[in-house]
């Protein structure tokens, strides 16, 4: 009896204890608070249309200067890389033996003049005598034959002398255009135009200056497709503006004007050759160098500027985090345009107010709560236009 009722406080206790245990179990463990994260507030605005690209530049017009004439070079008359005007004399080319020719095509222009004079005599002689029966219908003939020999004669010969006082002049070399001239390609002593036409130098006008790049066709095509959405203006071909920056990073002083585009298809690199030119007064650009451009092709409607560290990729390609209304994270695929800065250019997928996830986003999921505060880039960082535009509505 005794022992039954020391069993029973005991049966109890360990019916309250497993009580207890089983209730903690069924709480779980305590849940974990949201993550905090940075936004921004999306705001559409327009943008230039710019692609950065590399060019070279080349001559807007050059000549090569060449002996049109054989014959020993005497003299150089220009100074090596300095500025020449239009018809300014360069080289001399010994005119002796040219000048010699000239004197013979002018003999022999007056022998034909002489002998065509005595033969429109006789002719003229035998016209009238053929009437009358002093000479027969055959002699009247030759001497009309004649005098048309000689005539045409006369017309050769001239034709010599003026050929002769041609290459007479090109004893005298001149350049073609104005420019700057560039280093000489022959010595003085040396036969030039000796069955070919020598190389003595080259005259380039360098102001304004071109510059050549290239363009994908698939850019283009994007561009031509967000123009027919109404994304894009286009500017007109020879509004389109150019921003050179020199080899050493600074940024050129005068813009160019977009002046050519090919209109076929490289089928080695896919893409469409550019031209746009550029002036030069200071000519501080020379031919050849290698620049990077900044093309401005018209204006996007409706973008949005978007920090890099915000943007996430996968298999499916570019998205975002965002944090809605609801306090919960979504996931929005995005396309993208060109970098600005340090921000993305972001066309389509995002609508004007989202709160885009910029600090934090490795933290958050799809469907999870966040708890959202503005984003502020670290002092250490330059502030990015993107901030900006998550701060003030409208981009202002």
């Amino acid at each position: 009896m005794k022992s039954s009722l020391l069993r029973t406080p005991l049966l109890c206790v360990c019916l309250l204890l497993l009580g207890a245990c089983g209730k903690s179990t069924g709480n779980g463990p305590p849940k974990m608070p949201p993550p905090d994260v940075g936004v921004i507030t999306a705001q559409p605005r327009n943008l230039p249309l710019t692609r950065d690209l590399v060019g070279r530049l080349s001559a807007y017009r050059s000549a090569d200067v060449r002996a049109r004439v054989a014959g020993v070079l005497l003299k150089r008359v220009y100074d090596e890389g300095t500025d020449v005007n239009k018809g300014q004399l360069l080289f001399r080319i010994d005119p002796a033996p040219l000048k010699a020719a000239l004197d013979a095509s002018l003999a022999a222009l007056e022998q034909a003049q002489a002998t065509y004079t005595n033969n429109k005599v006789n002719a003229r002689r035998a016209r009238e005598l053929a009437p009358k029966g002093y000479i027969s219908q055959a002699g009247l003939d030759n001497a009309l034959a004649a005098e048309r020999t000689a005539a045409a004669a006369v017309q050769v010969a001239r034709a010599n002398v003026q050929t002769a006082r041609i290459n007479l002049g090109y004893a005298s070399v001149r350049s073609p255009i104005a420019g700057r001239a560039g280093q000489q390609q022959v010595t003085e002593g040396a036969l030039v135009g000796n069955g070919t036409d020598t190389l003595l130098t080259t005259v380039e006008q360098i102001d304004p200056l071109y510059v050549n790049f290239t363009m994908s066709v698939s850019a283009m095509e994007r561009m031509r497709r967000a123009q027919s959405h109404g994304n894009v203006t286009l500017a007109a071909p020879d509004k389109a503006s150019v921003q050179v920056s020199l080899p050493d990073g600074s940024t050129y002083g005068q813009p160019g004007t977009l002046d050519f585009s090919d209109t076929s298809v490289d089928p080695a690199t896919g893409s469409v050759t550019l031209r746009a030119q550029i002036p030069n007064r200071k000519h501080r650009l020379l031919p050849g160098m290698y620049v990077t451009l900044k093309v401005d092709l018209g204006q996007q409607h409706g973008v949005f500027l978007i920090p890099q560290q915000a943007l996430l990729r996968d298999t499916s390609g570019a998205y975002l985090m965002t944090v809605g209304t609801d306090g919960k994270v979504a996931r929005k695929e995005v396309t993208l345009g060109d970098m600005q800065g340090s921000d993305w250019v972001v066309t389509a997928g995002l609508a004007a107010g989202d709160q885009v996830v910029v600090s934090g986003v490795q933290k958050v999921k799809a469907g999870a709560p966040a708890k959202a505060s503005p984003w502020h880039p670290d002092r250490s960082d330059a502030p990015s236009a993107a901030a900006a535009a998550g701060t003030a509505p409208n981009g202002k």
